[in-house]
């Protein structure tokens, strides 16, 4: 028989005793009861006067020198810790007693009846509790003391009864857990959700492990007295993870608790504040207050709710912030919570993928920032993967590890498919050389970062920003798709236009979340329509003024910090602010097209496999159009020519060139679009 199973008997053993000596005590009342006065029916004497069978007093005098000595058995009955852990006085764990009886013994309803002398009062009242216990307190049904405080009784009072002759009733909660069976009370289960993390076997980093020692030294100090911790950062899981651990060490439970599942009622986060700390004292639980998601004015809204919360309720309490609250009550320390380092992440990376690790380790760690957990779920479906895969195991850990890093990017911003390579890109060598450098800085920012000390000097962040300036098609937009393919990272387009918003603390709040997103996947970030944010400032002449340059400074503060490239894309270099472009790395001019730059488009926008016919690439070339148009033209006239079952022709180019022309809304000059040949019919 296990330890448990040896408790459960005795337990059940003592809670036998004690029922027995409360028979015998109602039975008593129950004949003194009987023999007073008619005039006395259903009122119950004071105090035991009239005397009774001398049977019952020596039972009842055995009893309770029975009942004390199984109070004394160890590990001690439910009944008995309970009371030491909430202070019940010896009078109010009586009155407990007799309220749980009629749950555990089916004769004590009657005998509640026979000792009130009323039929009607099968239940246990505070009367009957008065009359049958010694050293009764009138203030034991008080709201402060612990019967009714922790809400273990009911009053069941009617509009027409008194307090004393009140049915009470034991919450069933506490019922149980005399009987010896203690579990989570199912009103809180509605409210309560398991952790986000994927592997709790996981073992944490040194830095997240020296977190873990700072929270138990810190609740040392604290004695343990209802301590909260915040736990602040912008890796909700890296948090848990800490929590996890804590508890772990501390053999308790961890439950989680979003703050918006708060009730805001007084009354209902009243009942869910008292509820909470009763089961903290009934079990080894520990609470972790999720505000995580909750930010600006949302997490205002939520600091009222949160702060009754914490005053009404107790036991140890994680707080997830993104930010450090300052107001938040009870708050006993705040610890900064940081992903694993560059190292460590390069050293899980190793351990987790084993003997296959290789190169990868450092090749994965300067590309993408992920917490334990994510880089052992990566690892082993990789793994998986691999064994039914026709992909080299380096190019299936890569994809992986996009696949992981794209969901929460593909709600926020359009993820875009980069297929362009640097033969595609029609540019001057300068230009060109600016683009190549950006790729390797961002290929190599590890090496100088973190191996060769640079992340120790830079004071603005370790983020790679470039400006790509120039009219609408001339290549910004696919030089970023080169990037993207080159280092074969995800590419995500953001328009800042549709971002800004009209609302005050919106837009913060919407770079906020996109920034958060992509920090885990050395995401390329493509912000479209720059100047739709960073526009040359005026004077500060309202609120809106205001934040709007509170806004800038904070985007460009997130893209300084960024670990990825951010790319920003306008159409109106002269409309941007100088001070904002003196902040980014790479400044790229994407200019109109010359006209020995558009026969190189001309002839790089008809694909090998399509049929074409006597095309004129320096007669072409004489039409103002920058790339996007002339790609728009080329495709255009593909669809005419499969329409009509011919080889792609010079007239049929000028036909789509015409239509180009009309929708930019340029003036058309019809003998550029009319070609003659002998060679081809004209329809």
């Amino acid at each position: 028989m296990s330890s448990l199973e040896q408790w459960q008997v005795d337990n059940d053993q003592y809670l036998a005793v004690a029922l027995h000596w409360l028979r015998l005590r109602l039975t008593k009342i129950a004949e003194t009861t009987t023999s007073a006065a008619p005039s006395s029916k259903g009122l119950l004497p004071h105090r035991l006067t009239t005397p009774v069978s001398s049977v019952i007093s020596d039972e009842l005098t055995q009893a309770e020198q029975a009942l004390a000595e199984a109070a004394q058995m160890q590990p001690a009955p439910a009944l008995v810790v309970l009371s030491e852990q909430f202070g019940l006085s010896p009078f109010e764990q009586n009155v407990l007693l007799l309220c749980t009886a009629p749950e555990l013994d089916t004769q004590i309803p009657t005998l509640c009846a026979q000792a009130q002398d009323n039929s009607n009062w099968s239940y246990p009242t505070f009367a009957l509790a008065l009359t049958c216990f010694e050293q009764p307190t009138w203030d034991a049904l008080s709201p402060e003391r612990p019967l009714r405080y922790w809400r273990f009784l009911e009053i069941n009072q009617s509009s027409t009864q008194s307090l004393t002759i009140s049915a009470l009733r034991v919450d069933e909660r506490i019922v149980n857990y005399i009987k010896g069976l203690n579990y989570l009370d199912d009103r809180l289960t509605s409210f309560l959700l398991p952790l986000d993390i994927p592997h709790q076997s996981v073992e944490l980093p040194p830095s997240q492990q020296t977190a873990v020692e700072t929270v138990i030294h810190s609740l040392e100090q604290s004695n343990w007295e209802n301590p909260t911790m915040q736990l602040v950062g912008l890796d909700s899981l890296s948090k848990q993870l800490i929590a996890q651990q804590v508890a772990a060490l501390l053999n308790t439970n961890l439950y989680r608790l979003p703050v918006e599942l708060l009730p805001s009622q007084a009354g209902e986060l009243e009942t869910l504040a008292r509820l909470w700390h009763r089961e903290s004292l009934l079990l080894p639980i520990t609470l972790y207050l999720d505000a995580h998601e909750r930010e600006g004015a949302s997490f205002e809204g939520a600091m009222q709710p949160l702060h009754r919360f914490l005053t009404r309720s107790g036991g140890l309490i994680f707080i997830s912030s993104r930010e450090a609250q300052p107001g938040v009550a009870r708050s006993d320390q705040t610890i900064d919570i940081q992903k694993p380092t560059h190292v460590e992440q390069q050293q899980l990376w190793t351990d987790a993928l084993g003997t296959a690790a290789d190169h990868l380790p450092g090749w994965l760690s300067s590309q993408f920032n992920l917490n334990s957990a994510a880089i052992t779920e990566i690892s082993q479906s990789a793994l998986t993967a691999s064994k039914a895969s026709s992909n080299s195991f380096s190019d299936q850990v890569w994809r992986t590890c996009l696949s992981y890093t794209r969901p929460r990017l593909d709600t926020l911003a359009q993820r875009l498919d980069p297929k362009a390579t640097w033969e595609a890109l029609v540019l001057s060598n300068e230009e060109l050389n600016l683009l190549h450098q950006i790729v390797e800085q961002v290929r190599h920012r590890s090496i100088v970062y973190q191996q060769w000390g640079f992340q120790q000097r830079m004071n603005r962040g370790l983020g790679i920003s470039a400006l790509f300036s120039g009219e609408s098609g001339t290549g910004k937009t696919m030089a970023a798709e080169v990037i993207a393919n080159d280092l074969q990272l995800s590419l995500y387009r953001i328009d800042l236009s549709a971002v800004v918003s009209k609302y005050i603390g919106e837009t913060e709040k919407n770079l906020r979340r996109l920034f958060d997103a992509a920090e885990d996947g050395g995401t390329i970030l493509f912000f479209d329509e720059a100047d739709a944010l960073f526009g040359k400032r005026s004077e500060v002449k309202d609120s809106h003024d205001r934040y709007a340059n509170i806004e800038i400074n904070y985007l460009l503060q997130r893209i300084e910090s960024y670990r990825g490239l951010a790319i920003l894309a306008t159409n109106l270099k002269n409309a941007l602010d100088q001070a904002f472009m003196r902040r980014l790395r790479f400044i790229i001019n994407f200019p109109f097209p010359g006209v020995k730059e558009r026969s190189l488009i001309w002839q790089k926008a008809f694909p090998p496999e399509m049929p074409t016919q006597d095309i004129d690439f320096n007669r072409l070339a004489k039409l103002n159009l920058t790339g996007g148009s002339i790609h728009n033209v080329v495709l255009t006239a593909a669809f005419l020519a499969a329409h009509a079952g011919t080889p792609v022709t010079m007239s049929v180019v000028l036909t789509a060139a015409r239509t180009e022309f009309r929708k930019l809304d340029r003036p058309i000059n019809e003998a550029e679009f009319r070609w003659h040949s002998s060679a081809e019919v004209v329809r």
